[in-house]
């Protein structure tokens, strides 16, 4: 924000320097972001926090500057005089759509003459970087500055009708603005028209149809609030920010927008001449009353560290606009201005009484209460899951919630039904919010292929959006994605690792799944086992299918996972664990097991670590092979090693031999398996 030293001059008096006033504005909340001159005037940069419209305008920096410097604030009182006709038979306003545009007001100024501004107003547009184009422009331009309340003047006499239709803009509908640039328009954009055509984007930018020119005579000055979240949609879309739109973005003062279109007529009469109709068309919401909001004295020390007296607490906050209710020994009940919809709560009021009285004079030895506090479970087990990935190489990702249809189609393992559609892409064409992180993780792995990094190890833990009914929000799931250059079997064992960083009596149960995007035989649904025996669905896990790396333009192999967190915070022991290292050797034995080709790797592992009971130290699978003529058809062998190991003494051969023979007796019984010799 570019504010003019003279300018601001015109509603403080101010007996300090422009460096004073700079360092004070700074400890009050609004950063100096430098100050040079213009001409004879000096542009003071402020950096205006996105709670703190109010400052976006002179007034509002003239406020803070008088309350810091104790000195009256003086506003134009904006009462020009009607003597024309009355408003409403020189034109009309239809407001269609409420919830985009809240409050629209119209004043129409006839026989106005067009011309050059005269030198004060330049100089002060000048100084915060707006060129002069015409009289009416400047001033509409100067109350937006001066005030932060957008402003637009529309020669009437080219609206077709002579008459305001707000509405959504028809499907397709084109707009010439007035930087002479087209614009092709949704239904999701808040127009202003008039019987025939948009002639302006509500809150954005006017039309080039209706701009202001030297044979102009008659004018339709338009103040208006409008819905934030619409015109920072319709800004993005088009990707049109102006300074109108970035003022409506963050919420101007509803009770500013009938003063700022006075304050603009009363300019207009004054230097284009004219008469100004009768009245004024008011449309929409007024504004609404603030709830009273309460300030303990003796909550001042408890937060700041520091007393601040009770009346000087109740000057600032007068000073501030804050209207007092009523007051006692104990505390002050006060009602908030207009322009500072940020203050709500007791702790708002704090923070305005210390920023005012200084935040220098909190010293910063101060003893201030304070109480513990410790991590969530859920962020305890997340910091155990990112060191898990991390030390198996993979590197943490950041990703866009919202996704192409295309993505959100390919992957959504968690649900059938359709993904939201967000109203304004996130990026070009990512309009769904995602169901499944797998898609944004590949589209990672292309983006770094293309960069021809060696590596590429990925994960994200994120939330995905899964719908519910109609008119429901979202059932909001985190989950935790993989992407790996490496195959099922090293994904797997990445997952068995972070199992075991969790909980090392947790076991990994593999169930087969065909799924879209993932090779049909090397894909697999997982669960998971805890301490009770009970088994929940963790996630999916597979290599990415030939028709899959194509889809996301992948020229190498991929292999990706999806787990849920929840079973993971569940199953969790946050509590660290002491094994004595072993003081006894292990035994080793191999098996080689001919099964059907139906049974899978997974449920046959958990029957044979299951049998070996508590001496088996792990179990690794080997490699399959298959050959019809030897093991018959429809046959496989599994080869897989066992390590046993006791904590009580040396396993003796038998004792070994002894678990190798239940182990095929279990896996015999359970899968039919036979021991091949």
């Amino acid at each position: 924000m570019l504010v003019s030293w003279d300018w601001l001059k015109q509603y403080v008096q101010l007996d300090i320097t422009p460096a004073e006033l700079a360092e004070r504005l700074m400890m009050a909340g609004l950063n100096h972001e430098g100050t040079h001159p213009v001409g004879s005037d000096l542009a003071i940069n402020l950096e205006v926090t996105s709670n703190r419209p109010d400052c976006l305008g002179h007034i509002g920096v003239a406020r803070e500057a008088a309350v810091l410097t104790e000195t009256a604030l003086q506003i134009p009182p904006a009462e020009p005089k009607g003597t024309g006709n009355a408003v409403t038979k020189l034109t009309s306003v239809k407001v269609e759509n409420p919830d985009q545009c809240w409050r629209y007001t119209a004043r129409v100024v006839s026989g106005v003459k067009i011309g050059p501004s005269p030198a004060w107003l330049v100089g002060r547009l000048a100084t915060v970087g707006i060129g002069s184009i015409n009289n009416v422009v400047d001033i509409t331009n100067y109350v937006l500055m001066e005030c932060g309340q957008p402003l637009h003047a529309f020669d009437l006499a080219k609206l077709d009708g002579r008459q305001i239709v707000v509405r959504q803009a028809r499907k397709g509908e084109p707009f010439l603005a007035i930087n002479h640039k087209s614009y092709t328009l949704d239904e999701t954009v808040c127009v202003i028209a008039d019987a025939k055509r948009a002639i302006g984007l509500g809150g954005v930018m006017g039309g080039a149809d209706t701009e202001i020119n030297e044979q102009t005579t008659e004018l339709l000055i338009e103040s208006a609030q409008f819905d934030p979240v619409s015109i920072r949609g319709t800004a993005r879309q088009l990707n049109l920010h102006s300074d109108s739109s970035y003022r409506f973005e963050r919420g101007i003062d509803p009770e500013g927008v009938d003063w700022a279109s006075r304050r603009c007529c009363e300019l207009i009469l004054e230097l284009a001449g004219g008469d100004l109709a009768e009245g004024v068309i008011d449309i929409g919401r007024q504004p609404e009353p603030r709830e009273a909001v309460s300030l303990r004295f003796a909550q001042l020390p408890r937060v700041l560290g520091i007393d601040v007296d009770a009346a000087e607490a109740r000057r600032i906050l007068t000073a501030l606009g804050c209207r007092e209710v009523k007051h006692d020994q104990q505390r002050v009940e006060v009602i908030p201005p207009s322009w500072r919809r940020d203050v709500t709560r007791e702790i708002d009021l704090v923070e305005e009484v210390a920023r005012i009285h200084g935040y220098d004079k909190i010293p910063e030895d101060v003893s201030v209460p304070m109480a513990p506090s410790h991590r969530t479970r859920g962020d305890r087990v997340l910091a155990r899951v990112r060191q898990a990935l991390c030390a198996a190489g993979f590197d943490e990702a950041m990703t866009l919630s919202a996704v192409e249809q295309e993505w959100s189609d390919a992957f959504s393992p968690w649900t059938d039904a359709a993904p939201l559609r967000a109203s304004t892409p996130v990026l070009r064409r990512a309009d769904r919010l995602r169901r499944s992180i797998v898609p944004s993780l590949l589209g990672a792995r292309h983006t770094n292929e293309s960069l021809a990094n060696p590596r590429i190890e990925l994960f994200e833990v994120a939330h995905v959006y899964l719908p519910r009914g109609a008119n429901e929000l979202p059932r909001e799931e985190m989950m935790i994605a993989i992407t790996s250059g490496g195959d099922y079997a090293a994904v797997k064992g990445a997952l068995e690792g972070l199992l075991s960083a969790l909980n090392e009596k947790a076991a990994l149960l593999v169930k087969p799944a065909k799924l879209p995007l993932l090779h049909a035989q090397r894909a697999a649904e997982l669960h998971v086992r805890t301490g009770d025996g009970a088994a929940v669905l963790l996630g999916y896990l597979g290599e990415v299918s030939q028709d899959g790396l194509e889809q996301f333009d992948l020229r190498f192999p991929a292999t990706v996972a999806e787990l849920k967190l929840a079973p993971l915070i569940d199953l969790a022991n946050l509590i660290p664990q002491y094994h004595q290292p072993p003081v006894f050797p292990a035994v080793s034995r191999d098996l080689n097991l001919v099964v059907d080709e139906s049974v899978v790797w997974g449920e046959l592992s958990a029957t044979a670590r299951e049998a070996a009971g508590p001496v088996a130290e792990s179990l690794t699978f080997q490699d399959v092979y298959r050959d019809p003529k030897r093991l018959g058809a429809g046959k496989k062998s599994l080869l897989f090693s066992l390590v046993l190991r006791s904590d009580s003494g040396t396993l003796t051969s038998d004792e070994a031999d002894t678990v190798h023979q239940r182990v095929v007796e279990a896996c015999q019984k359970a899968h039919g398996a036979e021991l091949r010799t």
